[in-house]
């Protein structure tokens, strides 16, 4: 007998088919009359009414042929999806996937692993697990430390020691005593009370990464977790089942508990769980229909699994790799708007930047310098103007941000300028290019609106770059008398850095459209390079069409790193070239490493 577990208005419902040459029409039908059979008024549906729906996999969101016969469409234990047509209308109604589902619904399992022994993870290795590129295993060493530090923590449960969060209540409750054989509910109750946020689940990419951190931590073998619950914990996330875990809800006091706790909700069965077979379900199901058991808690595993920063720490991870990612793209889309716009190179002179030798800045104007018309790279646009009368450039195309101070500030600055450069772009009287970057100004608006949009979006980083730190709440009946709010900073820093990309994006797309109205006349190789890839997805504007798609493909393109990926190689070769003079800097400091290998040892805790 084949069964399959169907969604159905926020509910989940296992329906068994003896038949499997029936329909998908029937096996929707008789979901729904599940449904509606222990429903007080029946769900709304009148008996003897039939609903119009339609019917979908819960992975991809691919529509069934209603006559198709269920053997021929469906594998057992499948989740699908049944849609009310009235449903549809309702702002209530809620899909079984998270947002930008697009990006997941193409999930392929991988099949090469990262070790994990809690000391040597690297902020790459983490984004790398966040895109579900690797799956986790143990090294050898790490098992056995894991099991030594279970056995001390068994003894102290077996001689009835007093020891907090143990055989103890927790927080307020810290001296009250839990006998013996309430020790299982005391960790399934923390984990149940402790699931407490609000707010949109954390996107899958976000949920692996939370999840794999926390394996990290708990690999170090300190916490007494056992190898059994640990090794679960591995299992789901290689199947990529992941918790619903909501974004709103921890102050950063003794850690991020209450995302944690809806982490380990799912975990043992309670709650919501996602995967790219299943869409949202109960996490009984989903944990079942990949061949899991739920984690039984054994004393002290509750607070094992939440008592640790990984939500500010996973999601601050990301922010400084895409942090870094779009500041050195910056850099070259700064370089094709300097182009546009004919300003000098010599501002960027080595012998200059020498006499202030921040390294920061010096990377900087040796990115232009690799960049810009020079011997290595002639330019046919910099040699139109060679002969100017133009001393300098406004500062937004000759001070570029070189210090790091708080990461949220400092990458707004980024936008900030960026959106300087949008503005001479479209202005005339300072790109001596026409209004808004468009032909029949008038009839046409072209990048005006564009403009404002990242205006708008410098505007909200202004007030979204106050910082966290400064504000604090006294929790937990005063005992947390003082709070990190390291949770809302890296959630905001994640904003800020999102409309940064954003920012740049139309920029980059203004840039690209500048260089129509210089043509015949070409720009450096590299730059070429960036403008042909741009062109690859997006047409030049020669008269209004629908704009936010094209900025939102740009976006991907540096989300992704795609620009990144065809100037790098020039840059590289333009300092083999002048070693003398391209000193190298730390690593770390301005470029990602290459990505990893199969269980390589890394950095970040």
């Amino acid at each position: 007998m084949a069964r399959f577990t169907v969604h159905v208005r926020g509910e989940w419902l296992t329906v068994p088919c003896k038949d499997t040459s029936v329909s998908v029409a029937w096996l929707a039908t008789e979901a729904l009359r599940r449904y509606a059979k222990n429903k007080p008024d029946s769900g709304g549906m009148r008996p003897g009414s039939s609903p119009r729906f339609m019917v979908r996999r819960c992975q991809g969101l691919g529509s069934l042929d209603l006559d198709d016969a269920v053997r021929d469409v469906l594998e057992d234990n499948e989740f699908i999806e049944i849609v009310l047509e009235d449903d549809l209308m309702s702002s209530e109604f809620i899909p079984t996937q998270p947002e930008r589902v697009h990006l997941y619904s193409k999930y392929q399992e991988p099949t090469e692993y990262i070790c994990l022994d809690g000391n040597h993870l690297t902020i790459e290795d983490l984004v790398q697990l966040g895109r579900g590129l690797y799956k986790i295993k143990l090294t050898t060493e790490t098992e056995e430390r894991i099991k030594q530090s279970r056995l001390l923590l068994e003894n102290i449960v077996k001689e009835n020691k007093v020891v907090y969060g143990i055989t103890t209540g927790f927080g307020k409750f810290a001296r009250t005593v839990i006998p013996h054989n309430k020790l299982k509910e005391l960790q399934e109750n923390l984990i149940r009370s402790h699931s407490a946020g609000v707010g949109k689940p954390l996107s899958p990419k976000r949920s692996r990464m939370l999840l794999a951190l926390r394996i990290n931590v708990l690999a170090k073998g300190y916490s007494g977790i056992s190898l059994e619950t640990l090794n679960q914990m591995i299992q789901a996330f290689n199947a990529s089942c992941l918790s619903y875990v909501p974004e709103k809800g921890t102050v950063g006091a003794s850690g991020d508990l209450a995302p944690l706790a809806h982490l380990a909700l799912g975990l043992i069965g309670e709650g919501k769980m996602w995967s790219p077979k299943s869409g949202w379900a109960d996490a009984k199901y989903v944990l079942q229909a990949h061949g899991l058991k739920p984690v039984s808690l054994k004393p002290k595993e509750g607070l094992a699994l939440i008592n640790g920063t990984q939500m500010i720490t996973s999601l601050g991870a990301e922010a400084v790799e895409r942090a870094t990612a779009i500041a050195r793209q910056a850099d070259i889309i700064a370089a094709l708007t300097l182009e546009v716009l004919k300003g000098t190179t010599r501002a960027f002179d080595s012998d200059i930047h020498k006499l202030r030798p921040h390294p920061g800045q010096m990377e900087v104007a040796f990115r232009f310098r690799s960049l810009l018309g020079s011997d290595h790279h002639p330019s046919e646009i910099a040699e139109s103007h060679r002969f100017c009368d133009r001393v300098q450039d406004a500062y937004t195309l000759r001070c570029c941000p070189q210090a790091l101070d708080y990461l949220a500030i400092s990458v707004h600055e980024l936008a900030a300028i960026s959106e300087r450069r949008i503005e001479r772009l479209c202005n005339p009287s300072l790109s001596e290019l026409p209004a808004f970057l468009v032909n029949e100004g008038g009839l046409n608006s072209g990048f005006m609106i564009a403009h404002c949009t990242a205006a708008a979006l410098v505007s909200e980083n202004k007030v979204l770059c106050h910082p966290s730190s400064v504000d604090s709440l006294s929790t937990s009946a005063a005992t947390e008398d003082h709070v990190s709010m390291g949770g809302w900073a890296a959630r905001k820093a994640l904003r800020v850095i999102e409309h940064v990309e954003q920012v740049l994006a139309i920029e980059l797309l203004a840039a690209c459209q500048g260089i129509e109205f210089l043509r015949p006349l070409k720009t450096t190789t590299p730059l070429e390079k960036v403008y042909d890839l741009v062109r690859t997805l997006v047409r030049p504007w020669i008269k209004d069409r629908f704009m936010a798609p094209d900025i939102d493909i740009v976006h991907r393109l540096l989300v992704e790193q795609k620009v990144w990926e065809v100037a790098h190689p020039y840059i590289e070769k333009y300092r083999s070239a002048n070693l003398p003079e391209a000193r190298p800097i730390s690593p770390t400091a301005f470029t990602l490493e290459p990505p990893m290998s199969p269980c390589k040892r890394a950095r970040i805790e």
